[in-house]
Parts: structure tokens; C-alpha cells; sequence
């Protein structure tokens, strides 16, 4: 389902823990990792599909997470063309996304990559609040940055991005 400018409806996840890291999944048989993602189908709201990917991906229920907040509008990015099925090319340009932070108020242990017989994931890790950032595969990069960026409010205690860069490249200079 697409609306009429050719955008996906579909909703991001961000899992934090009580340190403020973030949920890291890694794709199946991919390098790649990203936050948990899905599509909302005809007549779901927002909030219903962020709770069935959330089950589906990562194998949580509702009384596992509280949510902090959410974005306050659609949050969009385009998929370059070579990774859009030859069937939605032309019509297809990518994601409008409702994103969610929520707490995990349950057990490390609750999460479950195997809840569905086809998992998103085979790895999960907790993250720095900003890594995933510059982490993500680039066409993704920029709805990260607003995503983060928007709910970081919510959090307490969560440095501004500017000031994890600052840190993260003094890091690596030493």
C-alpha cells in the first residue's frame, strides 16, 4: 500500500534499556544492522503496528516495554533505485515512517529473534544511543539522525549528537 507520492506507511522502533543504549539488530544472513522497522497494513493504526513488529522482530510483548514517545509526524527517506523490486519501480520511492521509543521494562532475556518462522534478525546487541547513526546504510542515515534527534526529549540524561561526535572522534584520535 502506497499513498499517492509513492511512500510506503510503516513504522521504526527505537528500544532503549535503563542505560539509554539502543536495540541493534542485525539483518538475517546480511552485515547489516538496523532498528526494528514494518509496514502497517490497511486499517492499523501506527501504535498496533509498531506492537506487531515489535513481536514479530523481536519477539516482545506490550507489558516488555513502556512507551516514552513518538514522532510527531511522518518522517520519510528514498530507496535508491537499484534496491526497489523491478514490479514497484516508477511508483515505489520509499518509506513514510511514525517512529516510536520505548523502554524495555521487561528482561534482556525477553527478547526473542525467533517469535515468527521468518525472523528480520539473527544478532541483536544493545548500542550507543547516537552509533546507529553513522551505522546505518546511507540512504537510511538521515531519517536516523530526525528520528533520534526528535525523541532524544524523552530521555533523560542522553548527550545532543553534536556532542557524541565531538567525544566519539576524540576517542579515536587518542
Amino acid at each position: 500500500m502506497l499513498d499517492r507520492d509513492g511512500y510506503r506507511p510503516n513504522v521504526g522502533i527505537i528500544l532503549t534499556n535503563a542505560k539509554n543504549e539502543v536495540f541493534w539488530g542485525k539483518r538475517v544472513r546480511e552485515h547489516s544492522w538496523q532498528f526494528p522497522q514494518g509496514g502497517i497494513k490497511p486499517g492499523e493504526s501506527p501504535e498496533a503496528a509498531m506492537y506487531r513488529e515489535l513481536l514479530e522482530e523481536v519477539g516482545l510483548l506490550p507489558q516488555h516495554v513502556k512507551i516514552l514517545g513518538r514522532t510527531r509526524d511522518w518522517l520519510r527517506y528514498e530507496v535508491p533505485t537499484n534496491w526497489v523490486r523491478r514490479e514497484w519501480r516508477g511508483s515505489y520511492k520509499g518509506q513514510k515512517q511514525i517512529w516510536f521509543l520505548l523502554r524495555l521494562v521487561g528482561r534482556d532475556s525477553d527478547v526473542c529473534l525467533r517469535a515468527t518462522n521468518h525472523p528480520e534478525f539473527d544478532g541483536w546487541r544493545w548500542n550507543d544511543y547516537w552509533a546507529p547513526v553513522d551505522a546505518v546504510i546511507e540512504f537510511k542515515h538521515d531519517v536516523y539522525e530526525r528520528a533520534l534527534s526528535e525523541l532524544a526529549r524523552f530521555l533523560r540524561g542522553v548527550e545532543s549528537h553534536h556532542a557524541y561526535l565531538a567525544r566519539t572522534s576524540t576517542q579515536s584520535e587518542q
